[in-house]
């Protein structure tokens, strides 16, 4: 007689919802049983009146190797002799609450088919060797709130394609090198991939998951993206993951009416369908789901050596009333809009995540003014390590998007950020949501004629590193694509062959090698003691000064943009120190396809007293253009 895999314990965990490491007991695992060799499969679907497993083991045969339940947990269970690694197969549940029969993916389902087909797979996730230990035992030294975070957003299936074969998408193992490669030349501290976890749809992006367990089986084996992961550690990059908690696709093989009743979903349509995007709203409130998703956060930290997730989509998830008209939601139990059971379920998750896991970090998409997003869950907050500033991408975007000669008017836009920027631990996201839907290239939405066009980015990727917060630049944007990303097929690497993109790649390389380099950038990029302005008012030449300080005078930086394509010569800041100031990064260097306007090599402050401070210095400012300066000792 086979024993229950599931113990007492286990049993009482999971109905408590404190079984986090649930997806050692659930799916499909390879066994040994009094001596036979197979597998054991178990099943949350508590409102079923008959499970079996069908797979091409069976010939999809119902019934031909039914499960038995668990107690009164709701999971069933059994185990067949025989099957092993690489078997196709799902659940065929019928309900007792009414005729509903359906066959299942399995949603602890560690591999999948390749879509169309939508079977799990058998598969055992042992047997890999990390040789990341060295980037493991300093990860939370490289990704702490001092350090320099500097984030590449890749969407997996358009970075690269191989045209010579039908532009088929690399692999993860072809990635690894070429990706590795690129991300080290370019001096990125991390990449963030959109959701790498199984999904029908390739326009979704990823973001429409099925198989939450499952890395996507487009570009290889669940070992073939720990393989990934391992060389992007052994060259000092870290790996964000894109994790989608707030909503799942109804399609029929997936989560959705799983038992024949809403299991992972509310019942109630007001709060458990999403009318933005046609999907289901996970029922935070239930102790089974919130385990479900708690522990496959931290699944992907324990079993792929992922150093953060980028939480999609928190503001659809923190309000009941998210993208909805009176009428078509529901208020909570006080009668506020608040969704309680998704704000508990963050908190948790995060204290969950940073307790077992303190040198990964959480990230944040969320696009209102929510409080305290990126604080601790003991001052009230919802303990996420950084939050995405959407206020500061959108008012940027904005400004530049404007006619030089019309800046003027809208400098607000630049220099309001600095009324909230340190009230939380922010991110600046250029992501990949500011390049599809008809909005254009980053390069496409700057004014003016070529030159000004690449002369503007130049300027926008400075100011943004010039900016307090972590960085995030979308594939593309780095070498000025012009055409708005598709996903479907690879970035127009051939657009390097002109000098004015080569330089813009060289511009963002640059930047962030200064950016890494330099204390003044990120020692203090989330406290107010690193930021002071010199000058945010002088809107009639559009020119915009600034200091980044660390926690050493001696690091002191003095930045300057100006907003036009005016030179301004003789142009006076205030600066704390003298002696002489040297030209540390200007955009408009020829090697970056500017003009060449400049301070051949920096320039000495003179006492005079200007902007409230002691010194001053007088430069050049090139058009389009941004210097920055620091004082040599």
């Amino acid at each position: 007689m086979i024993t229950a895999t599931l113990s007492d314990f286990d049993v009482y965990l999971w109905s408590e919802g404190t079984h986090y490491r649930a997806y050692e007991k659930l799916g499909a695992h390879l066994v040994e049983q009094n001596g036979v060799a197979g597998t054991h499969f178990a099943v949350w679907a508590p409102d079923a009146r008959e499970v079996s497993v069908i797979g091409d083991f069976n010939n999809w045969r119902p019934g031909a190797h039914p499960m038995h339940s668990v107690r009164s947990s709701g999971i069933w269970e059994c185990f067949i002799p025989g099957v092993g690694q690489g078997a196709l197969y799902k659940y065929a549940i019928t309900s007792r609450v009414s005729d509903y029969s359906v066959e299942k993916a399995d949603p602890y389902g560690f591999a999948a088919e390749i879509r169309p087909h939508t079977a799990s797979k058998v598969w055992d996730l042992s047997g890999y060797k990390w040789n990341d230990q060295e980037w493991m035992a300093r990860r939370g030294r490289v990704q702490a709130l001092n350090a320099p975070i500097s984030i590449y957003e890749v969407h997996f299936g358009s970075w690269r394609r191989v045209p010579e074969e039908g532009n088929r998408w690399l692999t993860y193992r072809e990635m690894a090198d070429w990706l590795g490669d690129y991300l080290y030349d370019m001096g990125y501290t991390h990449v963030e991939f959109l959701p790498l976890t199984e999904h029908p749809l390739d326009a979704s992006w990823g973001y429409q998951t099925v198989g939450y367990y499952a890395p996507t089986s487009r570009f290889g084996t669940p070992q073939d993206l720990m393989y990934l992961i391992d060389t992007l550690h052994q060259r000092g990059i870290g790996v964000l993951l894109d994790w989608v908690p707030a909503h799942f696709p109804r399609d029929g093989h997936g989560l959705g009416y799983f038992d024949g009743t809403h299991l992972y979903e509310h019942a109630d349509p007001r709060r458990g369908e999403h009318p933005d995007w046609g999907t289901f709203i996970f029922n935070y409130g239930r102790r089974e789901v919130s385990n479900f998703l708690i522990g496959n956060a931290l699944f992907w930290l324990d079993k792929y050596h992922v150093d953060g997730l980028r939480v999609d989509a928190v503001a659809s998830m923190l309000y009941l009333d998210y993208s909805r008209q009176e009428g078509e939601w529901t208020p909570n139990e006080f009668g506020g809009r608040e969704n309680l059971q998704a704000i508990a379920f963050l908190r948790r998750l995060n204290e969950r995540i940073y307790g077992e896991y303190p040198d990964v970090i959480t990230i944040a998409e969320e696009s209102t003014s929510w409080p305290q997003v990126s604080r601790p869950t003991y001052l009230g907050g919802l303990g996420f390590g950084y939050k995405w500033d959407m206020g500061w991408m959108h008012d940027t975007l904005n400004f530049l998007s404007h006619d030089p000669i019309h800046r003027k008017y809208h400098f607000n836009q630049l220099t309001f950020r600095m009324m909230y920027a340190f009230s939380e631990n922010f991110v600046l996201p250029l992501s990949h949501d500011e390049v599809v839907h008809g909005k254009g290239s980053l390069l496409s939405k700057m004014p003016g004629d070529d030159w000004q066009k690449f002369a503007n980015l130049r300027l926008l990727f400075g100011y943004m590193y010039a900016q307090p917060g972590k960085k995030l630049l979308f594939m593309g944007g780095e070498f000025g694509q012009w055409n708005e990303w598709n996903f479907d097929t690879s970035l127009d690497w051939h657009l390097l062959q002109n000098p004015l993109h080569r330089g813009m790649q060289r511009w963002v390389r640059d930047l962030n090698t200064f950016y890494r380099g330099e204390p003044a950038m990120h020692v203090l990029d989330c406290d107010a003691a690193g930021f002071e302005w010199i000058d945010c008012c002088d809107t009639e030449t559009s020119v915009l000064s600034l200091l980044r300080k660390s926690r050493s005078p001696n690091d002191t930086l003095a930045i300057v943009c100006n907003f036009t394509p005016v030179v301004r010569h003789n142009y006076q800041i205030g600066v704390p120190q003298g002696g002489f100031w040297q030209e540390v990064l200007n955009s408009d260097a020829p090697l970056y396809g500017g003009s060449g306007q400049g301070n051949f090599g920096g320039v000495a402050a003179v006492p005079v007293p200007c902007h409230g401070r002691d010194y001053m210095l007088t430069i050049t400012v090139p058009p389009l253009g941004l210097v920055a300066f620091k004082r040599k000792a």
